[in-house]
């Protein structure tokens, strides 16, 4: 995973550095005190629900598709506010549910975003280093948590650091890890407003994801027309990669959509 992450996941060396940390030190316990719990927030294209298909890949056979691995979307699965009392219930049922068929189960929620406020609430008991909850033990559990939230103060950040002539590899997690949280916290319309989970700090690690430059946008393409099978031309490297909109205005230094439209675009100038 380590080397899978180093050679494909461009401009991202926080979350290589996170993700890889929570991972080994939470799977060499025997005995974990709590479950994992690893939150992702970035702007769109810039490899959260990349990471996350490619971490449940090597922990389990059959990746996303494996009987132990959930995904929750607030689209497909929450959709109507009206009903949210009937949706608490439901997750708290799927969770303790598939916890007490396998309790390395990992649980993915989508979208944190777009969440109903005081849903995600629901699954606090399942987070914390209680020894049973409902009769499950559910320590050796894998939660993760996919946001845009705190995207925009993560942007700024980079932005910031960038005028003062200092390299992304300078930036820390404490540059960012509280304007974040305070982001997702305070902000009415994400799934995490004024939630228990931040609250109560049950958040293992809050991995921030960087906005994307030309040059990282150059390496999705590469890598994507490796993927299609497609002669790797550099005419077409930096037609695809010009195409994509910057940001901000006049300087245009971080790709609006990261490299999320990279695949769509390459039959353009193909």
């Amino acid at each position: 995973l380590e080397c899978d992450l180093a050679r494909n996941l461009v401009g991202q060396p926080l979350v290589r550095q996170q993700v890889m940390k929570g991972l080994r030190e939470f799977l060499e316990k025997r005995n974990p005190v709590k479950p994992l719990v690893m939150s992702f927030h970035g702007s769109t294209g810039t490899g959260k629900t990349y990471v996350s298909s490619m971490l449940v890949r090597y922990l389990f056979q059959g990746g996303l598709q494996s009987p132990y691995v959930h995904q929750f979307s607030p689209i497909v699965h929450f959709p109507h506010a009206e009903q949210i009392e009937q949706y608490k219930e439901n997750l708290k049922r799927w969770i303790q549910g598939n916890l007490t068929n396998c309790g390395r189960s990992a649980f993915l929620f989508d979208e944190m975003d777009k969440m109903h406020p005081g849903l995600i609430d629901v699954i606090i008991p399942f987070l914390g280093p209680s020894w049973v909850v409902y009769g499950t033990n559910y320590r050796k559990a894998i939660f993760i948590f996919i946001s845009n939230a705190g995207g925009e103060q993560i942007n700024e950040m980079t932005l910031d650091l960038w005028r003062a002539h200092k390299d992304r590899e300078e930036i820390s997690l404490q540059d960012l890890e509280s304007a974040i949280s305070k982001a997702v916290f305070e902000n009415p319309q994400s799934g995490f407003w004024k939630s228990g989970i931040i609250n109560e700090h049950l958040i293992d690690f809050i991995v921030p994801f960087l906005p994307l430059k030309h040059h990282h946008v150059q390496q999705c393409v590469v890598s994507e027309l490796g993927q299609q099978g497609l002669e790797v031309r550099s005419d077409v490297v930096k037609e695809v990669a010009d195409s994509i909109p910057y940001f901000p205005e006049e300087e245009k230094i971080f790709s609006s959509t990261g490299c999320k439209t990279v695949a769509s675009r390459i039959s353009f100038f193909f």
